[in-house]
């Protein structure tokens, strides 16, 4: 099939965008279009006016400072794969590009359209819940910052108003010594993911996990920080009982089903995966507290 007809509009600012947005209803923006395309093809969505911000040039930018690395919305995946500042940063994201989609598609993909987009299995949605982060939106009434806890509002369907354009994302990046990880179950590489899970994990002198952040994708309609194990790891060495109270709050998660696995699949597949990503992170985090950064 090809899509349905539509006008095309070809912004060269976000205040062009938004205006046209603003004009003209039923309208979909298109970022890198790896989704909206095969959308557009079946007809899933047909919308009467497509408003293209592939040239919309303050919208792609990485920008590391502080504790903070900033991202435009239209960053294309693969250069967020390639940037030192990211690597340096937010190291679980290099981790979990490996497992988005393939190349050709990171190429057109971009960090916005991710989150736009929302797909319950996406991982990039699930590192910006690891990193606390902030997302900025333009529209009519002028810009506001949006949390990444309050973003996601029902299946692919996010808290961004139908006039409102994704401009920005700040994640929040940690300064101290620790181990990262990022791991996900899928069917075959590059398939959308049964459950992914990312790791941010600081250890004291002893051993003990003195900050932990755990983010859970494919189980919810939006990416889940598992806050429950998180406090129950805090003060405890990463060892085999840590570890297996905090994958027994995957039970706890109101996991979906669909035509592939069983929510209580779900369940059990992340229980599993936060435990590697525990292991893997406390590893790295042993070796960057004794002064190796990893």
């Amino acid at each position: 099939m090809k899509p349905a007809a539509f006008t095309y509009h070809d912004p060269r600012s976000v205040k062009e965008a938004v205006d046209l947005l603003a004009r003209h209803d039923n309208a979909k923006l298109l970022a890198g279009g790896q989704s909206l395309g095969p959308m557009l093809n079946f007809r899933f969505v047909m919308p009467d006016h497509l408003i293209d911000l592939n040239r919309i040039d303050e919208l792609a930018y990485i920008r590391a400072s502080g504790d903070t690395l900033e991202v435009g919305a239209m960053t294309r995946q693969r250069a967020l794969e390639r940037s030192d500042d990211v690597k340096r940063a937010c190291p679980a994201m290099i981790e979990a590009l490996h497992h988005v989609g393939h190349m050709a598609t990171r190429n057109r993909g971009t960090l916005g359209g991710s989150l736009a987009h929302l797909d319950p299995s996406a991982e990039l949605p699930g590192i910006c819940a690891l990193y606390d982060a902030t997302l900025s939106a333009s529209g009519p009434a002028g810009a506001r910052k949006i949390a990444i806890a309050d973003w996601g509002v029902s299946f692919m369907t996010s808290v961004l108003a139908a006039n409102e354009i994704l401009t920005g994302i700040a994640l929040k990046t940690w300064r101290e010594p620790h181990g990262h990880a990022f791991v996900e179950l899928a069917r075959r590489h590059g398939d959308f993911a049964v459950a992914g899970v990312g790791c941010l994990l600081a250890l004291d002198a002893k051993g003990q996990a003195r900050r932990v952040a755990l983010s859970v994708i494919g189980l919810a309609h939006a990416p889940i920080r598992l806050a429950a194990a998180e406090k129950l790891l805090l003060g405890q060495a990463i060892d085999e009982r840590a570890i297996a109270a905090a994958a027994a709050e995957a039970a706890q998660i109101d996991a979906i089903a669909d035509a592939h696995v069983s929510a209580a699949y779900r369940q059990r597949i992340a229980g599993v995966l936060i435990g590697r990503a525990l292991r893997t992170a406390a590893a790295r985090a042993g070796t960057a507290t004794q002064g190796n950064p990893r």
